[in-house]
């Protein structure tokens, strides 16, 4: 039985998944996400010239990574686990937004720069609900049953 909500556990999926995919192609075929990402214009990661092989596949690494912490917690609905999804999603969330609000793009448009900074937005706000509802919600049955036992 889950002990998430099940809105919750919807917003760790949809925080989940483009990480996912995001990683996997990059890792895959590091040129092409760096020429496509997102898959539709404006290609937002070319928008930050050169090209760079390892660093492309060191940033699908830690979307991946962030992506799979997420899943995790979504697939092991425990409080303890989605406090650790949600802060290492937000170790690489919120630096990635905080880079791109002071880094402005100088080949997008003035409104995709915006919609890019809003999505990175919102993936931090996803996150951060994730973390407060669980760091305001009370402790797991096996967390109060392992206090109870020291």
């Amino acid at each position: 039985m889950s002990s998430q909500p099940r809105w919750l556990r919807a917003v760790m999926w949809l925080l989940a998944i483009p990480n996912i995919i995001a990683g996997i192609w990059a890792i895959v075929a590091p040129q092409s996400w760096f020429d496509s990402f997102p898959g539709w214009a404006p290609a937002v990661v070319a928008a930050f010239p050169p090209y760079n092989e390892h660093l492309a596949t060191d940033a699908g690494s830690g979307l991946l990574a962030s992506g799979v912490v997420m899943a995790v917690a979504a697939l092991w609905p425990r409080r303890e686990v989605a406090i650790v999804a949600a802060i290492a999603y937000l170790a690489f969330a919120l630096p990635h937004f905080l880079w791109h609000v002071v880094n402005p793009s100088e080949t997008l448009t003035a409104t995709d720069d915006a919609t890019n900074s809003i999505s990175l937005a919102l993936a931090v706000v996803g996150a951060g609900v994730v973390l407060l509802v669980q760091l305001m919600g009370a402790p797991s049955r096996a967390a109060t049953t392992s206090r109870e036992l020291r």
